[in-house]
């Protein structure tokens, strides 16, 4: 299914969200295209919501370069281990942990192949999905250092809002076929017994 058709497939309780992203993706003012669709890619996959992540891939190759949906799955997959990893550096009462290294390998904050600011504000995306406030805060510190505005912070923060909460009403209105099909086949078990 492709991404247009997933999210006019959402139930009316999704209302909200189908404008935004209207207004957000479809209508994008303050994000380049490449910041953009980076952004949606890496949000996407951090909802771990399978219908979405595949309708967003399937439409984002015919809006970024290979290197720059490679770079945006990258930017998911290496955050969702530093997210784990820092958060509970940053939770844990115990102060040792947080002079201890992570010694877990993170290439891919280097060797990405996209503009720096792009992949950072992709890192800042998944890390807002996943509420890493370590990571939240050392992304958007590089991003202002390399020019980025706040504004430019929060329109990409506003997008990884949406995308997120997409992939909750698709798990939701799952969740609700499925319930709605064990019924009718429930009935059907008592109908023919």
């Amino acid at each position: 299914m492709t991404l247009d058709a997933l999210i006019d497939s959402l139930p009316s309780s999704a209302k909200d969200l189908k404008l935004n992203y209207s207004s957000l993706v479809r209508n994008n003012t303050e994000l380049t295209p490449q910041q953009l669709w980076g952004t949606v890619v890496a949000s996407a996959i951090a909802t771990r919501s399978a219908p979405l992540t595949a309708a967003v891939l399937e439409a984002a190759q015919a809006q970024l370069s290979a290197p720059a949906l490679e770079a945006a799955r990258t930017a998911a997959t290496v955050m969702g281990m530093n997210n784990i990893f820092y958060r509970f550096q940053h939770l844990s009462s115990n102060p040792r942990y947080s002079t201890m290294g992570a010694r877990l390998r993170m290439n891919g904050l280097r060797d990405h192949g996209v503009e720096e600011v792009d992949f950072e504000l992709w890192s800042l995306a998944v890390s807002a999905i996943n509420g890493c406030g370590k990571c939240l805060d050392a992304h958007e510190r590089v991003v202002r250092e390399k020019g980025a505005t706040e504004d430019l912070v929060l329109a990409v923060v506003r997008v990884a809002a949406v995308v997120h909460a997409l992939g909750v009403a698709l798990d939701a209105a799952g969740a609700v076929e499925v319930t709605v099909q064990a019924s009718v086949e429930a009935g059907a078990v008592a109908a023919i017994a």
